[in-house]
């Protein structure tokens, strides 16, 4: 493959190896593989942030697309689509869902068992990575854009501000957008639920390497080599997932015609996690142009959907 035909994959890691520090987008984390390791880690007793969303869908899914009077319901980032359901539940039949992700194993599969389960819904699968232009709907009507699981904080937060100005200039006259956002709190807590004691966020995170090793046929590079670190950054709100090197790493791209090197202890930083508060997602919205409407939290304070609109 040339530098001209450079797959995504390709680009993303001749751009983030040999930055410093290197680093990768957490959307190479979401192979079938990483969602499926993904949704091992939402359901382990850690991991709060799966458990409070769901907890605030079951008691607000009805109320949420009752508000929107949506027809179409696009999910930005859908996985295996497992909480959608209950916002599913509430759409009026003859609505449809448009998945969208860029796993498209991943999202063929999910797409199959919802057509299955929602015989009256029509499903119309979209594979793309939205965190570059949105993609279009593959079907007419009132969408309500719903972006879950705290995945928003995956952006620093100037990629972020231009995401959300990007979906704000999208959404026509009466389409919503729902957020979910994972508030700040205790920091202990926060580690903890990216340093799961069965190891498999650590799992999740080593399989960027073999991504990487599998996509790019790249030599020397093995998981095994790397340690998991999720560490706490109090200046930026954030947790952040890091790959660290046991040994000195020696590898060789052929696709790239780059050989990366990272010496022992040092790391690759795979994902951030910024935490919000109420007060920083209503700002954050307000500055893209979109006007919140209503917001909801789990009795615990540990989770928040944000529901919102273009502003006139």
């Amino acid at each position: 493959m040339s530098r001209g035909e450079q797959s995504p994959l390709a680009a993303d890691a001749l751009a983030g190896l040999w930055a410093q520090p290197p680093t990768l987008p957490t959307k190479w984390l979401y192979d079938d593989r990483g969602s499926s390791l993904y949704d091992e880690i939402t359901s382990l007793p850690e991991y709060y942030p799966a458990r409070r969303e769901t907890e605030i869908l079951r008691a607000h899914a009805a109320e949420i697309v009752g508000a929107t009077g949506a027809t179409v319901l696009m999910e930005l980032g859908s996985g295996t689509s497992a909480k959608t359901r209950l916002l599913l539940d509430a759409l009026a039949p003859g609505s449809a869902y448009v998945p969208v992700d860029v796993s498209a194993e991943t999202l063929g599969s999910a797409a199959e068992v919802i057509s299955a389960d929602y015989p009256a819904l029509r499903v119309a699968p979209v594979v793309a990575d939205f965190t570059g232009e949105l993609p279009a709907s593959p079907v007419a009507g009132r969408r309500l854009v719903v972006f879950l699981g705290g995945t928003v904080g995956n952006f620093a937060d100037e990629e972020r501000a231009a995401f959300l100005s990007r979906l704000a200039a999208d959404l026509a006259p009466g389409e919503w957008f729902l957020l979910g956002t994972d508030l700040i709190k205790e920091p202990g807590r926060l580690t903890a639920a990216y340093n799961d004691k069965a190891g498999v966020t650590a799992d999740f995170n080593r399989n960027l390497i073999e991504v990487l090793r599998s996509q790019l046929d790249a030599d020397g590079l093995y998981p095994d080599d790397f340690d998991h670190d999720a560490r706490w950054n109090p200046a930026g709100r954030r947790i952040e997932m890091w790959l660290t090197a046991r040994r000195d790493v020696d590898a060789y791209f052929p696709t790239l015609d780059r050989r990366w090197r990272l010496p022992r202890g040092t790391g690759l930083l795979t994902e951030i996690s910024v935490k919000f508060t109420p007060e920083t997602v209503a700002a954050e919205l307000t500055a893209a142009g979109l006007a919140p409407s209503a917001s909801w939290t789990d009795p615990h304070g540990d989770f928040q959907l944000t529901l919102a609109h273009r502003q006139e």
